[in-house]
C-alpha cells in the first residue's frame, strides 16, 4: 500500500484579502528575507471541509464544530417540556463529557468536533429523556466514540482536553500557503454614496473607509498518510478513496472566503504536482526561498522551480516518491480527473 500522497499546488489569486490578521491586513510572513503573502491552513482547511463540493462529496460523513451542542440540547428539552432546573443540568451533563463547561453555562469553553456518530447517539438520548422524564446515568453519557467515520476529524484531527483518549491524530498536513514571489500590501481607499443625498448641502461622501490587499501567486504543500486516514475511518477503504478525492477537488478549486464580496477572488489552481509512495515526504518550498522575479512570466518561472528542485532533491536523496502526476492548465495538460485516479488508484 502506498503510504504518502503529496500535493505541490500553484494558484494565483488576484487583488485580495483572503485571510486577514488582527488588523484586518492580509496575512504575510517572511520568507527568504522578504516578505510573502500568507494563507494560513486553519483557513484553508476550514474553506475546504465547509465548501459545497466537500459537502456533496461526503454527506453524512462530516463533523460539527461547536461550543453550542449544550444549548442546543437544553433547547429541545424545553421544548419538549422538562423544567428549566432539569433542561439545565441534563443538557450541562451530557455537554461536559465533550469539554469542561463556562461557569454556570451549559456551554463548552472550547470548540468541541462532534462526530456524527456522537450527535446521533446524543439525539437518542435526548429522545429517551424526553419520553421518561429522568436524568441520564452515567452508563448513557459515554457518547465519546473512539471509532467513527468523520472524515473532516479523521484528515484534520481533533484535541478533546477533558478526554485525551478520544482525540484522533490528524491523517493530512497541511502547510501555510505563501507566495513565491515578494509582495507589497496595498491599500484601497473608498467611499460610498447615499442614494438619497441630493447634494444640495452635502455634497461628500455617505461613508469613507480603507481596506487593505494584495495579489499574489501561491506554493501550497499537503502531505497525507493515507494509512493513518484508513486507521482513523475505521478501515473503510471506499469512505477513505472518497476522502482524498473530495480533499484534492477541494484544494484545487475552493478559496477562502474572506473579503470574497469585495474582490470577487475566486481561483483554481494552475499547476498541480502529486506524488504517491512510502518515502519520508519533504516539501518543495525551497524552491522559492529566492523569490521568482517573473521576467519570464511569474507562473511558467514557478512551474520551472518547482520541477527543478524536485529533480535536484531526487537525485540528491535518491528517489523521493515512487510515482507522479501532473495537472498544467497553463500548458494544457492532464486533468483534476486523472489526477484524483492517480490519488485513489
Amino acid at each position: 500500500m502506498t503510504r504518502f500522497i503529496q500535493l505541490h499546488l500553484l494558484t494565483s489569486y488576484p487583488p485580495a484579502n483572503l485571510n486577514r490578521d488582527d488588523l484586518g491586513r492580509p496575512k504575510t510572513a517572511v520568507m527568504g528575507g522578504e516578505k510573502r503573502l500568507r494563507i494560513s491552513s486553519q483557513s484553508l482547511k476550514r474553506a475546504w471541509r465547509t465548501s459545497d463540493s466537500f459537502k456533496s462529496a461526503l454527506d453524512g460523513h462530516i463533523g460539527t464544530r461547536t461550543k453550542e451542542e449544550g444549548t442546543r440540547i437544553q433547547q429541545r428539552l424545553l421544548a419538549a417540556g422538562v423544567s428549566e432546573k432539569q433542561a439545565a443540568e441534563w443538557a450541562g451533563a451530557i455537554a461536559k463529557r465533550f469539554g469542561k463547561l463556562k461557569s454556570g453555562s451549559v456551554e463548552i469553553e472550547q470548540l468541541a468536533h462532534f462526530s456524527p456518530e456522537e450527535l446521533s447517539a446524543i439525539n437518542t438520548l435526548v429522545d429517551q429523556l424526553i419520553e421518561r422524564k429522568s436524568a441520564p446515568t452515567e452508563d448513557e453519557l459515554n457518547l465519546l466514540r473512539h471509532q467513527h467515520r468523520a472524515v473532516d476529524i479523521a484528515l484534520f484531527g481533533r484535541m478533546l482536553a477533558a478526554a485525551p483518549s478520544y482525540n484522533t491524530d490528524a491523517a493530512a498536513q497541511v502547510a501555510h500557503a505563501v507566495t513565491v514571489h515578494k509582495v507589497a500590501v496595498e491599500d484601497d481607499f473608498f467611499t460610498a454614496v447615499d442614494d438619497l443625498n441630493e447634494g444640495i448641502e452635502d455634497v461628500g461622501a455617505g461613508h469613507m473607509g480603507e481596506t487593505e490587499f494584495a495579489a499574489g501567486l501561491f506554493y501550497l504543500y499537503l502531505c497525507i498518510d493515507r494509512e493513518s486516514l484508513a486507521d482513523n475511518l475505521g478501515n473503510d477503504l471506499s469512505l477513505r478513496d472518497k476522502a482524498l478525492a473530495a480533499l484534492t477537488e477541494a484544494a484545487a478549486t475552493v478559496a477562502p472566503t474572506g473579503k470574497q464580496n469585495s474582490f470577487a477572488s475566486r481561483a483554481r489552481a494552475s499547476y498541480i504536482l502529486a506524488e504517491k509512495g512510502d518515502q519520508q515526504p519533504r516539501s518543495l518550498s525551497v524552491a522559492f526561498l529566492k523569490s521568482v522575479d517573473g521576467r519570464h512570466g511569474m507562473l511558467p518561472e514557478a512551474i520551472e522551480r518547482l520541477t527543478d528542485t524536485r529533480s535536484k532533491m531526487d537525485a540528491a536523496y535518491g528517489a523521493c516518491s515512487d510515482d507522479h502526476c501532473i495537472m498544467d492548465a497553463v500548458n494544457g495538460s492532464g486533468t483534476l480527473r486523472k489526477l484524483i485516479a492517480f490519488i485513489t488508484d
